[in-house]
């Protein structure tokens, strides 16, 4: 498995999750009157010591959370793919990793509150969200990957299903 070449294209299908999943919230405004949330600017500007922002300021910081969480983030699930962590499984093991993101800044820098103590609604909504940019961003992840062949997970698993004491770690290259 590349490394850096796997990672590199988990930045790639990050972005395109974080696409997706702007225009699936986009479309969830236009259905729901939901406005904006700055949570993500907010976040930067307490992780980066930055002065609250308005206008298109606060904007483009919320944009460059998303991009910035999204495409970092991505670097690992390009990693997985890379490795033969792919399809829905993996998905939703990735999905965990970006809820466990969010929060963990959002409550670490005092902007948000952990989940359980929001309104439904917004929850609902949150986890959507996430999920969409999650799948997104597997499922090009793993598209990417698959062209490079299987991944050593993969290779592994086809000597026998499951964790069986006999199969052994594959031989290095």
């Amino acid at each position: 498995m590349a490394w850096g070449r796997s990672a590199a294209v988990g930045v790639v299908a990050g972005v395109a999750g974080v696409a997706v999943m702007t225009l699936a919230e986009k479309l969830e405004q236009r259905i729901t009157g939901r406005p904006d949330s700055y949570v993500p600017a907010r976040t930067l500007e307490r992780l980066l010591g930055l002065a609250h922002a308005r206008g298109g300021r606060a904007w483009r910081r919320n944009l460059a959370m998303h991009v910035g969480q999204g495409s970092l983030l991505g670097a690992l699930r390009g990693v997985m793919a890379g490795a033969g962590l792919r399809g829905p499984w993996s998905s939703l093991l990735f999905y965990a990793v970006r809820l466990t993101n969010d929060q963990t800044f959002e409550n670490a820098t005092g902007v948000g509150a952990p989940p359980w103590t929001w309104p439904r609604d917004e929850l609902v909504v949150d986890l959507a969200h996430k999920a969409v940019y999650a799948f997104a961003t597997g499922l090009v992840a793993d598209t990417l990957a698959n062209r490079w062949g299987p991944g050593p997970g993969q290779l592994h698993a086809r000597l026998g299903l499951g964790r069986r004491p006999d199969v052994g770690p594959l031989p290095r290259e």
